[in-house]
């Protein structure tokens, strides 16, 4: 204990408590069967915090997801009467104590601080939990229109989440709000003491959804879409057997486990391809790899590919559009939609992704081949609430990537932009009561939003600030303008970038993205602005007649060294497209963007937004972006 606390600092009252639960974990691996633990053991174990899964895990010691060995832990300790009880949360407002529906379980207490009795005029939401990446405002927003909606019709409103800064944790949100963790175990604790008519799990992002088929085998019931076209949603091998069934196309993968099974498949594929060790949650650590030395030093960075570790290896299609779909259905029909895009083509995750709705620059073709294959995917898993689709589209090729049977990030978004409430429409649906069917006048709206991303980087020393298909986005804006460029300009400069006033570098990277970036480069030439571009940047645009000051690498040295320039504040926007060659072109690439990040200038590493956003502010003035408010937008 000492020397911990000489190394770490950690003061003597938590490592007691640390040592506490090691040493009582002791206790419990002396068992080796489940039903041989004594009462007093169970009990001692839940007042220490020990979780029903931990328990099973130092008794039972088994393998696999555990959910068997968690529920007759569960069995035993409620056969045992060892329940936990229900305390409030004490608040004070100035010297007097204020009762409020802050509630949390213990297995401290003797009683419940609140009366219960059964109610089935009650629903349970599942709220998104710690704010992250990946699970943000987003959901948070979903869940309280959920709880709301609810009031509405006259239920009581009962609310699971534990993150402070959330609304849905706000006193006047819900009529019972348990601030405590969205697990199987505390789950079913409040559907024991709450008897509601069921528990929605749609509203809450990944977490809910991920307890929607344990809390099934519990007979509990789900409102909504069925757990079991949850599982055929989430289980990849079911989702793509029916994607063939329904004659969908969907892009080539595969889960393999040897080199010979990726040689194999590559053979069929080609380069690119989408890599990710499946043991991996959330699509993280996923990697696009353009040559087979570079998949090589993936898979080593990553894992050794083994029958214990698969990876899933997927085609990945180039300079493809990707289109998200978010919808209400009610028994496989579709009652609203939205169709959006990403500026951005496929590569670029869609949580970091600049989202466009209505979108603007797809074929009235694909619009409708992404409706009819929503409408054929929604019948087919006979939805009731909130889905999401998102696909790749090309030349009217269209494939479907993955469907959410829940709300996604983007339905706050499109909620605000179309004037439809998504989530106050799932929720009516879910509990059965009346709602209205949008007209279809309602999707021809004359305005436009466009949602950018916010980024952390300047907070993350050293990170490599370029975006892939992994997620990096910390927050979001949504902005309405009565023109994509009004619209875009404005949520570019709600997430801190700012519009440049005389130099601007460009670096762009593949011969690809220099031919992308030379009209909106002539743009900004003809608009006055000076452009400085690295040696080959700068060759190519001076070949094209667009006046550039070459400057010099990190590495070389010269007068015009790239980082005296950022020292010195020469540049009021970089635009740096990566590019995956030699490692002397991705280490320089790394200090470009990372010099302006550290020195606080606006950063764009993607060939089409940096084109959008030049077109955007060459087009606008600043000063020329609207103050108008959301209700300012009407139908006509």
């Amino acid at each position: 204990m000492e020397r911990i606390h000489e190394l770490t600092k950690i003061s003597h009252w938590f490592l007691n408590g640390l040592k506490n639960i090691v040493d009582y974990s002791e206790v419990l691996k002396s068992y080796n069967n489940i039903n041989d633990l004594p009462e007093e053991v169970m009990r001692e174990a839940k007042r220490l915090g020990f979780s029903d899964f931990q328990i099973a895990r130092f008794v039972a010691k088994p393998d696999g997801n555990m959910e068997k060995e968690n529920i007759l832990v569960l069995n035993l300790r409620k056969k045992m009467g060892i329940v936990p009880t229900v305390k409030r949360i004490n608040t004070i407002a100035s010297e007097h104590p204020e009762l409020t529906n802050y509630l949390y379980m213990t297995y401290d207490g003797s009683d419940h601080d609140i009366p219960y009795y059964p109610n089935d005029k009650s629903v349970i939401i599942l709220g998104s939990g710690a704010y992250r990446i990946g699970s943000s405002v987003e959901f948070d927003w979903c869940s309280v229109n959920a709880a709301q909606t609810a009031r509405k019709l006259g239920y009581k409103s009962i609310m699971i989440n534990y993150n402070p800064e959330t609304v849905s944790t706000d006193y006047d949100m819900c009529d019972r709000l348990y601030f405590d963790e969205l697990s199987f175990e505390r789950v079913l604790d409040v559907i024991d003491l709450e008897t509601p008519k069921g528990v929605i799990v749609s509203v809450g992002g990944q977490i809910p959804n991920n307890l929607a088929m344990k809390l099934h085998r519990q007979h509990v019931p789900i409102l909504g879409t069925s757990p079991l076209s949850i599982d055929r949603a989430e289980n990849r091998h079911k989702f793509s057997a029916m994607l063939d069934t329904l004659g969908i196309d969907q892009p080539l993968w595969a889960e393999l486990s040897s080199m010979e099974e990726i040689d194999a498949f590559i053979a069929k594929a080609g380069f690119p391809i989408l890599i990710r060790p499946s043991y991996v949650l959330s699509g993280a650590a996923m990697n696009v790899c353009y040559s087979k030395e570079q998949m090589i030093e993936f898979l080593d960075l990553a894992a050794k590919v083994s029958k214990e570790h698969p990876v899933v290896v997927s085609e990945f299609s180039q300079g493809a559009k990707e289109i998200e779909f978010d919808a209400v259905a009610m028994n496989g029909e579709v009652v609203e939609y939205a169709i959006s895009e990403h500026i951005e083509f496929a590569g670029v995750h869609s949580g970091d992704a600049t989202l466009v709705f209505p979108a603007q620059k797809i074929y009235i073709e694909t619009a409708n081949r992404v409706k009819k294959i929503s409408k054929k995917i929604a019948k087919e898993l006979n939805i009731s609430g909130p889905f999401n689709i998102q696909f790749l589209a090309k030349n009217n090729d269209v494939k479907v990537i993955e469907c959410n049977l829940r709300a996604s990030r983007s339905f706050p978004f499109v909620s605000k932009v179309l004037k439809r409430n998504f989530i106050e429409t799932a929720t009516r649906i879910m509990l059965d009561a009346p709602y209205s069917k949008p007209d279809k006048s309602v999707f021809d709206i004359d305005w436009i939003g466009v949602k950018a991303s916010q980024f952390s980087f300047a907070r993350l020393h050293k990170a490599d600030p370029v975006l892939g298909v992994d997620m990096s986005s910390t927050g979001e804006v949504g902005c309405i303008g009565d023109d994509f460029n009004e619209a875009l300009l404005s949520a570019m400069i709600a997430v801190g970038n700012t519009v440049p006033e005389k130099n601007i570098l460009v670096s762009s990277g593949a011969a690809k993205s220099k031919v992308e970036l030379l009209e909106p480069c002539r743009l900004l030439s003809q608009k006055g602005y000076t452009l400085y571009g690295t040696a080959g940047t700068a060759r190519f645009l001076n070949d094209n007649g667009i006046p550039t000051t070459t400057v010099s690498w990190p590495d070389e040295p010269g007068e015009l060294n790239i980082m005296d320039m950022f020292s010195n504040h020469a540049f009021d926007l970089v635009v740096n497209i990566p590019k995956d060659h030699s490692k002397r072109e991705l280490t320089n690439g790394y200090k470009i963007r990372r010099a302006a990040i550290d020195h606080n200038i606006p950063l764009i590493t993607n060939a089409r937004l940096a084109g959008a956003f030049i077109d955007a502010f060459c087009t606008l003035k600043e000063e020329d972006i609207q103050i108008k408010s959301w209700q300012e937008y009407k139908f006509i």
